[in-house]
């Protein structure tokens, strides 16, 4: 049995608490507080404005006309309760496939146009990648990276970005990079890049600091909506989601492009009851049953 870790809250201004569930990023903290906002949303609190999950905490705005801080704070705490039970984290997520060429060309050019910016200009992001984490070959790196899904464990920064967390992976094989020494000053839209141990695919163009791997077919932010998967949400990404990358070829990169240019691409989903106690007590195993079909 894994133990859930303790909160400790903080008054932000007269508006504000913030709920600090660890200092680190841990699935398990990233459960409670994915566990707890869920929770609080349910509630529908008079004053409670808006709820933000993060990796390993959660920040509340309330309106202090409605409800006092204190009477907020014992509404959080009693959910804490709740929730430090690990049988209380449940959730009902989807699993989502996300088609991605790996080391592609346009990645490959950002990489050689922000060098100046790298600890090692002379290796495109992919070759830093593979040498940092002792990967000899390109599709055992891919394999690596496409074998598990990715847990959403926070939304934020630009619309539509989705931080993903490696489940399913023992600590010591989890792929890792450091960022940019500098931020690149432009990013192409859903190029796949990683940071220490997270994955993102950014929605829009724009600056960056993350190693680019590769770039997603699909869009994970989608203003215009003629995609049906996009017609309840502009965001793919709810947290909590399990994300599965499937490596594609180029061919295969322009013939999903043309297919969401089209209006026609449905991404491939899979909805499960994700238990987070089933999961540390039985880890990969746990996933892989859970992505029987998928």
């Amino acid at each position: 049995m894994f133990t859930v870790p303790e909160t400790h809250f903080h008054f932000g201004g007269d508006e504000y608490i913030f709920a600090e569930i660890s200092k680190d990023m841990s699935a398990e903290s990233n459960f409670k507080a994915l566990a707890i906002t869920k929770e609080l949303r349910s509630r529908q609190i008079p004053g409670v404005l808006d709820i933000c999950p993060a990796n390993a905490s959660y920040l509340v705005r309330f309106n202090p006309d409605i409800i006092s801080a204190y009477d907020l704070l014992d509404y959080l705490k009693e959910i804490d309760i709740l929730k430090s039970n690990p049988s209380e984290l449940n959730l009902s997520i989807r699993i989502v496939e996300i088609p991605i060429w790996y080391d592609d060309p346009i990645t490959q050019e950002y990489s050689r146009r922000f060098k100046d910016r790298h600890t090692e200009p002379h290796l495109t992001n992919f070759e830093f990648v593979m040498k940092i984490n002792g990967f000899q070959h390109k599709e055992t790196f891919i394999e690596a990276h496409t074998s598990m899904p990715y847990l959403i464990s926070m939304i934020g920064f630009n619309p539509g970005t989705a931080w993903e967390f490696p489940l399913g992976v023992p600590l010591e094989q989890v792929i890792q990079t450091p960022k940019y020494i500098s931020p690149r000053t432009d990013t192409p839209r859903q190029a796949v890049g990683l940071g220490g141990a997270f994955t993102v695919i950014y929605p829009v163009p724009g600056p960056g600091s993350y190693q680019l791997i590769g770039i997603s077919a699909v869009p994970v932010f989608h203003k215009d909506e003629q995609l049906e998967d996009f017609k309840h949400s502009l965001f793919l990404a709810r947290p909590g989601d399990l994300w599965k990358h499937r490596s594609i070829t180029e061919s295969e990169y322009y013939s999903i492009c043309r297919e969401v240019e089209q209006g026609t691409y449905r991404f491939r989903m899979k909805e499960v009851e994700f238990s987070p106690e089933e999961y540390f007590r039985r880890g990969r195993p746990y996933i892989l049953e859970l992505m029987e079909g998928f």
